[in-house]
């Protein structure tokens, strides 16, 4: 029988503490009232799905453009977390560790799952040092690259981890390796109630025939996938959202439930007829390249459109040689230095602003 969000599960903790649906309401209330900023966006979020309503407000993160407000049935809110739960094996009892905002989705499903499923929550300030307990086992936590590369010596006892927000650097896949602690990365966004498919990062079988399983996203339960004429991601998931999401993520479909990033459609260059996809260019440097970055492109009388890179530095001096390893018209033909890049309030780069500064 699948639960309804207005109830909270008997196993449910929050910070080692048990409390009823009428008790959790007052707990909101006092967050809201002395708590520090984190624990104030915790109290308004306990608020909200405490409530008469059947849904609640949240905001888009504004990867791509302004950010914007929706909608989302707390019933959908529910069936994500199970499906979360079911995916990942988590039971009742389970300890699990919230260090994300609570203003963004992905914090706010961090908390649902602990109510619907009954895990036992611990919530710490979102930073990208954490403090949390290091020597306690959690079976599940949420992280963005940026915490998971600043807390990677105290994860050992943290059992499923998954990364969200932002792909992991080159460097940052070799350091997970070898952990004890599983790590996937989440495919996902806002309208769908953040992942509906998640890919492993370490503990792949080396072995395998096909070297591009480990680029492999697979849906959660109850989720297919299909493309369109652009070759672009449609999401068909009854449980969480009304009708297909057709997304602007070029895909390789493997089936209906498993895929192959590509990038972003809107990201494609169309450089003398030659369709790139930066992403992709990125993935092949980001070994040798210590600094942030990302490919982009500007007009070209001759090309229509050209390949550039744009380096979060003080100036643009990379080695010609690292270049080497791309084919010719992958090579960018002009580097800019920025000093610093323009993210959203949610810590994602925004590629078109930053551009701007370039300009």
């Amino acid at each position: 029988m699948i639960p309804t969000y207005d109830k909270v599960h008997n196993k449910f903790k929050l910070n080692n503490r048990n409390y009823s649906y009428e008790e959790l309401k007052e707990v909101a209330y006092s967050f809201i009232k002395e708590g520090k900023p984190f624990e104030k966006a915790l109290g308004d979020f306990l608020a909200d799905w405490l409530d008469s309503k059947d849904y609640i407000k949240t905001k888009t993160s504004g990867t791509t453009g302004k950010p914007k407000t929706i909608k989302i049935k707390k019933q959908a809110m529910v069936h994500s977390a199970i499906a979360t739960g079911n995916y990942f094996g988590l039971k009742p009892g389970d300890k699990a560790l919230h260090c994300l905002p609570t203003q963004f989705i992905a914090g706010k499903m961090m908390l649902v799952r602990a109510i619907i499923l009954g895990l036992q929550i611990d919530v710490v300030e979102p930073a990208s040092v954490l403090n949390f307990n290091t020597k306690k086992h959690y079976t599940f936590c949420a992280m963005v690259p940026m915490q998971l590369q600043q807390n990677i010596k105290k994860i050992s006892h943290i059992k499923t981890l998954i990364i969200g927000g932002a792909p992991l650097s080159f460097n940052l896949k070799e350091q997970i390796k070898n952990l004890k602690t599983k790590v996937y990365a989440t495919y996902g966004m806002t309208e769908t109630i953040t992942h509906i498919a998640v890919m492993p990062l370490n503990h792949v079988d080396d072995d395998t025939s096909n070297p591009r399983v480990k680029n492999i996203y697979h849906t959660l339960p109850n989720i297919k996938i299909s493309q369109d004429e652009r070759h672009c991601l449609v999401i068909e998931a009854p449980q969480l959202t009304k009708g297909k999401l057709v997304t602007n993520d070029v895909v390789t479909l493997y089936s209906n439930t498993s895929f192959e990033w590509l990038g972003r459609i809107d990201n494609v260059i169309n450089s003398g007829g030659i369709k790139l996809y930066p992403e992709q260019i990125e993935k092949k440097l980001q070994s040798k390249i210590t600094n942030r970055f990302f490919v982009a492109s500007e007009s070209d009388k001759k090309l229509g459109e050209r390949l550039i890179l744009v380096l979060e530095a003080a100036n643009n001096n990379l080695p010609a040689t690292i270049f080497d390893d791309l084919d010719g018209y992958e090579k960018p033909k002009r580097v800019y230095a920025v000093s610093k890049f323009i993210e959203t309030t949610s810590g994602k780069l925004q590629r078109s602003k930053t551009l701007e500064l370039i300009a």
